[in-house]
């Protein structure tokens, strides 16, 4: 699949402070441990990049319809139309060269924050955590059928991985053009959301990054910790994924602070989520004739229907049983809210940082309406 490659420029600016991990290795290993995926002839993986790029810019139109949303003087171009940042069609090994640039430039202020109490980095050291990143990074590109990147350039850029979205098609028998403008409507959901709020990229990286670095500040007792220490944490984390008792296998450093500001970032992120989650459907048959079909499959498929238990294990361990809980939290949040205040009534959420909800508030959608709409 790498015929369908777009070349995504590595411009991430580079860390002035020693970084913690080798991200160029990151790279290299994550490139050479992903699985190119399906094949195609010449003719289909044409048929396939192309009809991405197209669905991606007619979603547009129909997101700035049904969401009532509007860019900001940013996400505009000159000739008034709607800027929501590139569209690259990429297969896995690109799309996991591009999230080692996002990566880094998202955790390069750890060091540089921590100061002279920062622990010394052996090579060694960074490169096995360059073997860890390059690692998740190859498993999670099997996964991710599009990613809208905030951070990949000023405006941001949509990624859709090629071949995951050909996988996606022949495993749940749909029609392709109905699934991937079907896809593309949930990317372009989260384009616009940035797009209609530009603060909301600086809002997450400020608040991710004063967890990262808090959390890596309290983890500098595990990292000089006997091997024995670090092998039993390992191990009740790996317990814990087994036995799906919903804990994140991060439980074991993070203080009560922390994970509290760890909630408050997952309420944000299971409002991006619920409300693209939303937004796709809500266009209806006219738009994407067999959507109740496709929603209906790929719930199966998101559940791990047929799947084998080691690939439920990965998600489990990656975190992504976490990442469907905020689909369901955050769609569940937003229809709520519509059902109150209506769709320009829920709009209120993208005026500012303060109308974003708490993590109370995901769960009570009618605290967020009388705190936010009186």
């Amino acid at each position: 699949m790498t015929s369908t490659a777009t070349p995504v420029p590595d411009d991430a600016p580079a860390p002035e402070a020693e970084p913690l991990v080798d991200w160029s290795a990151a790279a290299e290993v994550a490139g050479r441990l992903a699985h190119p995926g399906p094949t195609a002839d010449r003719a289909d993986l044409a048929a396939l990049v192309d009809g991405l790029r197209t669905a991606a810019g007619t979603a547009v139109d129909h997101v700035l319809a049904v969401t009532r949303m509007e860019p900001a003087a940013g996400g505009v171009a000159a000739d008034g139309t709607p800027d929501l940042g590139d569209v690259l069609v990429v297969d896995r090994r690109t799309w996991t060269r591009a999230n080692v640039g996002s990566m880094r430039s998202l955790t390069a202020p750890i060091a540089e924050a921590l100061g002279p109490d920062a622990p010394t980095v052996s090579s060694a050291a960074r490169l096995g955590g360059a073997v860890e990143v390059g690692t998740v990074l190859a498993l999670l590109s099997t996964k991710v059928l599009g990613q809208f990147d905030p951070y990949g350039d000023a405006r941001g850029r949509l990624l859709l991985v090629a071949p995951n979205v050909l996988a996606a098609e022949r495993s749940l028998g749909v029609r392709p053009a109905d699934f991937r403008l079907w896809v593309c409507l949930h990317e372009q959901t989260h384009a616009l959301q940035f797009a209609t709020a530009p603060w909301l990229a600086d809002h997450l990286r400020g608040r991710l990054g004063e967890l990262l670095q808090d959390v890596t500040r309290s983890s500098m007792g595990m990292a000089r910790a006997p091997l024995h220490e670090k092998l039993a944490f390992v191990g009740r984390a790996v317990v814990r994924v087994l036995r799906g008792d919903g804990r994140s296998p991060l439980d074991g450093v993070l203080g009560p602070d922390q994970r509290r500001e760890l909630e408050e970032i997952t309420a944000v992120m299971a409002l991006l989520e619920g409300h693209a989650d939303v937004m796709m459907d809500a266009v209806g048959p006219r738009v994407v004739r067999s959507v109740a079909t496709i929603r209906a499959k790929f719930e199966r498929r998101r559940q791990g229907e047929g799947a084998p238990p080691l690939d439920l294990f990965l998600r489990r361990l990656l975190g992504m049983d976490a990442k469907l809980a905020q689909y369901r939290d955050g769609a569940r949040f937003v229809r709520a809210v519509e059902e109150q205040v209506g769709r320009d009534g829920l709009n209120a959420v993208w005026a500012e940082a303060a109308n974003l909800p708490t993590a109370r508030e995901i769960a009570d959608a009618r605290a967020w309406v009388r705190r936010v709409h009186g």
